[in-house]
């Protein structure tokens, strides 16, 4: 799930919860007269009455504010404050009469939590009076647009907010309001992103049947999530077309490691037969031939298969075609070097002398077989990301051999100070 950074000022016409309250009942009143409920005016004040009602215990507060900057414009002082792990780190949490506020290790306002809304659902009631308001005159298209797109801004801050703060099943039902919300006319808009987050937090807390309602709406309006995921969580909650999902994301994302796998586990499960796959990736490579990514998820395959040689033909085929593409390198070095964990976790276990030594010989032959694709990839790739993660893996093997020459001690400590150097920064 994209977490993403939505800031949202409080309303310039801020008011106290009491006078929101006030105000609230003020156009309530209105819209139970005959003659003022015709009118379109009458619902947008009702709108505009349960945002301020929304914006109220806020007050002149926003996200991405400095303590120093809320000092200047907070009256009331907190009444306690804490440290708060979260899922994403440790927070400052300060308390107020109304509501919670979350400051980051920077300092600044993360996440704002109402304690004491004036209304439970305000921002569903003023989306609900403007929808009224369109519909009685759509020449006010304009404002309405406007507005629902705001209550959409403030819902989806408020969806992020609860995923922060570890509500999961309260966020799930924010995102699919916030969906809702800009669906209505005049904005008519399908909000793949809330969509697909609802069905994404649903899942997480387990209802499936409600995930799978929402993901189905992704899978029907195009919107597949980043490498695909939308087809591999359909394929893992609806069972009866599991291998309909998995082919047809293949055939799209052919190198989501959630999919592969999730076809390589069905293969076997099914039929124990797994040509189906190298028949996708034929067909890929017809339609690609000089996309080295195909031999690469080709490569992949062979190897959770534990066709380690034909594997290592596959990950070599990408150079043949790229020589810099270095996920082919990449894929060739972890595979080698996780035989070799497996091979050591063997090891650890074997009493006989004898066997021990043999495994031992092999764990050294497959970590050291590692080494040259790892170098390669770090040489070639221009990702300094990916250049600290080959360093980690190289450093490690290297760590093994570094007593055999000065070489490879020297690669040892290439490697081990590009990685130390990172973790400092």
């Amino acid at each position: 799930m994209a977490l993403l950074a939505v800031t949202t000022f409080a309303s310039a016409q801020v008011k106290t919860s009491a006078e929101a309250k006030a105000m609230i009942d003020k156009a309530v009143a209105a819209t139970q007269n005959e003659k003022k409920a015709a009118k379109a005016g009458t619902w947008i004040n009702l709108g505009k009455a349960y945002m301020a009602a929304y914006d109220a215990p806020i007050g002149e507060v926003w996200t991405g504010a400095s303590k120093q900057e809320l000092n200047l414009t907070m009256k009331e002082q907190p009444q306690a404050v804490s440290n708060v792990r979260l899922s994403d780190g440790v927070y400052t949490k300060e308390v107020y009469e109304e509501k919670n506020l979350y400051f980051n290790q920077m300092g600044q306002l993360a996440i704002v939590e109402v304690t004491k809304p004036v209304d439970e659902d305000a921002l569903g009631k003023a989306a609900a009076a403007y929808a009224k308001a369109y519909s009685l005159d759509p020449k006010k298209a304009k404002d309405v647009s406007a507005a629902l797109t705001s209550i959409g801004q403030k819902c989806t801050n408020d969806a992020y907010s609860q995923y922060s703060l570890g509500n999961v099943a309260t966020a799930s039902l924010l995102f699919e309001k916030v969906a809702d919300i800009v669906a209505n006319p005049p904005l008519s808009q399908i909000d793949t992103n809330s969509i697909y987050n609802a069905g994404f937090t649903a899942l997480a807390v387990g209802d499936k049947e409600r995930a799978k309602k929402f993901l189905e709406k992704c899978y029907e309006v195009g919107y597949y999530a980043e490498g695909g995921e939308v087809f591999a969580k359909l394929a893992d909650i609806d069972t009866t077309k599991t291998r309909e999902y998995l082919e047809e994301g293949f055939t799209k994302f052919p190198q989501s490691q959630a999919i592969l796998i999730g076809l390589i586990n069905y293969y076997l499960q099914s039929d124990g037969n797994t040509d189906r796959l190298f028949e996708l990736l034929d067909m890929a490579k017809a339609n690609e031939p000089n996309n080295p990514s195909h031999y690469y998820v080709e490569g992949n395959i062979r190897s959770q298969l534990g066709e380690v040689e034909k594997a290592a033909a596959s990950y070599r085929k990408c150079a043949d075609i790229d020589p810099n593409y270095e996920y082919g390198y990449i894929g060739e070095g972890i595979m080698y070097y996780n035989k070799a964990v497996e091979i050591q976790d063997k090891a650890s276990a074997e009493l006989d002398d004898a066997k021990y030594m043999q495994l031992v010989a092999q764990f050294e032959e497959s970590l050291k077989a590692s080494i040259l694709p790892f170098e390669t990839a770090y040489a070639v790739t221009k990702d300094d990301t990916l250049k600290v993660q080959i360093s980690e893996y190289l450093k490690n093997a290297c760590y093994r051999f570094r007593e055999e020459s000065p070489e490879m001690m020297a690669k040892y400590e290439k490697y081990d100070r590009i990685v130390k150097t990172q973790t400092a920064e």
